[in-house]
């Protein structure tokens, strides 16, 4: 299995997806993990990493720390009512004062109606905030997702970036709301808590101080496992959200071969992974409530003991014995809570990290301004002047990023010229590189040497949403969106009026869509698939060829289209041809009439350029290709 959940394939541009090691953190297709990853998250610092967080959290800290006050605030109140609890006992009801009785009540009462309210305002100040800092920070994932390179969502599952985008940044915004700030106010409340007590009876309160040590150096015992097993956990997740996003979308793969069996034991080795290692989080949480409850319980009972000692023999009073007693139960939860908020905050700590993943990835350069401005500036000389050059490839060498070391490179120096307002058909054996060379026209990857250049002007210094602009492809694997027809088709242009769509739908002959239930704004649904693969490839030229493009590509776009509908096709292409510079992966006969030249793409290189008619004479493989000849004797 690869990264994204998928057999190892090889492709058309010969790219074997194999099963190596992910990008994302240690975690594989198979719920395994890298070493290096489980070492980074046993050895990072939770502190640094939620620290990360504060760009976001800056506009909103005026509200945070207002909450965290208002909090402390209400927590100190109920160290209050102890303090209410001694004056009762050592004066009232020593004294039989039924009066004195009721008004202690109404004040134990009183501070309890307070803390409730002020913790009812604490939320009230974190509930708005947080919620749009939930977004903010899914606003700049989805943007920056939106600008990294194809490269990167070649390494990554998708599972692994979803789980990214939405359990993730629930955990942030559930730590920033409720466990960061309980945090603090706990902690608050212990160190006053603890100076109440050693004012009330200091010999007590130090025996109640005893199992601080060792909860310190559990607690820090108790961080570093539980880092590693929430890791792991959160990455199994986005392999199990992987499976299931493309158990869906493969849904009538998975039914027409009868895999529904072996995905389900997919699914059920995933979830079994994962419910081994939430088993594994569970233990070492259990173990930890275990220690944080059972060693204060037993110094509380412990100074219970001393206390009552102490009361007996009249070196203090009953009611300072029960004010202490009721400020130790008031801090017991203050106290066992902190392994809870301790495996929040690891929780969250590694969600940061995995949100930083993604963010921490570089965006590939933009062209800088003053080479954008010479690009710019040799394009409009070469349009205005009327000597456009159209696509010219010198001496370009690709190969992926994410190749292994040592791989050769795919393409091996590339020289090409497709004049200005001509048609190449590009043609080779599967494998070859057609693919991936009309990708780095529009930069879709950045080639390794040598350069691409549009009408004189060099691709790699354009600004990329300029050069996008000129550029229109269209995909041997059509992808639409969930939306209607005329906003998939007018992805390719915006500004696009309605008589460019309809001109746009005729010319790819998309007369069926005129027959759907609401016409061009019909919805087609996720991945398109209520259509059929030969409309949804109509659609996709549609979307090419709405904008009327200075450069066309167009990846094999007739592949799923039947014998009438391609000649009805090609024949509305060829208008459409005639007014710009195209570059069109042919493996047909009938895609290659469509072109003024043809060139042959061999081993890495162009191995011929000329009419369909001289490589018919002039090219044994070229030949073999047009008959239709398999890969292996091509090669040959």
């Amino acid at each position: 299995m690869t990264e994204d959940g998928r057999g190892g394939r090889d492709d058309e541009d010969g790219r074997d997806d194999g099963g190596g090691e992910r990008a994302d953190g240690g975690c594989r297709a198979d719920g395994s993990h890298r070493p290096d990853g489980g070492e980074q998250a046993g050895k990072r610092s939770a502190v640094r990493s939620l620290l990360r967080l504060w760009p976001y959290v800056r506009p909103v800290a005026a509200r945070l720390f207002g909450s965290a006050g208002v909090a402390v605030l209400a927590s100190c109140l109920s160290l209050l009512i102890p303090l209410v609890l001694k004056w009762l006992v050592d004066g009232p009801v020593a004294r039989h004062d039924p009066a004195g009785v009721w008004l202690g009540g109404g004040l134990v009462l009183l501070l309890g109606v307070l803390e409730a309210g002020l913790f009812g305002v604490r939320r009230w100040l974190v509930a708005r905030p947080m919620a749009g800092l939930e977004a903010h920070l899914r606003r700049d994932l989805y943007q920056r997702l939106q600008r990294l390179p194809v490269a990167f969502h070649d390494r990554w599952g998708s599972g692994q970036l979803l789980s990214r985008g939405t359990n993730d940044l629930q955990i942030l915004r559930m730590f920033l709301t409720f466990p960061l700030v309980f945090l603090v106010v706990n902690s608050t409340t212990i160190v006053v808590g603890f100076a109440i007590l050693l004012t009330q009876q200091w010999t007590l309160g130090l025996i109640l101080l005893v199992p601080v040590v060792p909860l310190v150096v559990l607690c820090s015992y108790f961080e570093s496992r539980y880092s590693l097993a929430t890791r792991r956990a959160q990455d199994q997740i986005g392999d199990l959200t992987t499976l299931v996003e493309e158990s869906v979308l493969g849904i009538r793969v998975i039914k027409a071969f009868g895999r529904h069996r072996s995905q389900a034991r997919a699914f059920r080795d995933q979830s079994h992974g994962l419910r081994g290692t939430e088993l594994r989080k569970a233990a070492l949480l259990g173990d930890l409530w275990a220690v944080i409850t059972g060693l204060p319980d037993v110094a509380l009972g412990a100074a219970l003991v001393a206390g009552c000692v102490q009361v007996s023999d009249g070196s203090v009073s009953a009611g300072t014995l029960v004010a202490f007693l009721s400020t130790a139960l008031t801090l017991r939860w203050p106290v066992e809570s902190l392994g809870w908020l301790l495996s929040l905050s690891n929780e969250a700590a590694t969600a940061a990290d995995r949100y930083f993943e993604v963010m921490d990835t570089p965006e590939p350069p933009d062209a800088p301004r003053q080479d954008a401005e010479r690009a710019d500036g040799v394009e409009r000389r070469a349009g205005g002047a009327g000597t456009a050059d159209g696509i010219r490839f010198d001496g370009v060498r690709f190969r992926y990023p994410d190749a292994p070391a040592g791989t050769l490179d795919l393409l091996t120096g590339i020289d090409l010229h497709i004049r200005s307002g001509e048609t190449m058909a590009l043609v080779g054996a599967t494998g070859s590189g057609k693919t991936s060379l009309t990708t780095l026209i529009p930069r879709l990857y950045e080639v390794s040497a040598g350069r691409v250049t549009l009408d004189g002007a060099d691709a790699a210094l354009m600004p990329r949403d300029r050069l996008r602009s000129l550029v229109a492809t269209a995909f041997e694997d059509p992808t639409l969106f969930s939306a209607s027809v005329r906003e998939n088709v007018l992805m390719g242009a915006p500004g696009a009026s309605d008589e460019e769509l309809l001109r746009a739908l005729a010319i790819a002959q998309c007369g069926f869509v005129h027959d759907l239930p609401d016409g061009v704004e019909t919805q087609v649904g996720e991945q398109g698939l209520s259509l059929s693969g030969g409309q949804r490839q109509r659609l996709a030229l549609a979307r090419a060829v709405v904008g009327r493009p200075r450069f066309l590509v167009l990846d094999d776009p007739l592949s799923a289209l039947d014998v009438h509908t391609e000649a009805l096709v090609e024949a509305a292409l060829r208008q459409v041809l005639a007014t710009t510079t195209a570059l069109v992966v042919a493996h047909r006969p009938s895609t290659v009439q469509l072109a003024d030249r043809v060139a042959l793409l061999s081993r890495g290189r162009i191995a011929a350029v000329g009419t369909h008619r001289e490589l018919l004479a002039g090219s044994a493989e070229y030949r073999w290709l047009m008959s239709g000849g398999t890969d292996e004797r091509s090669a040959a």
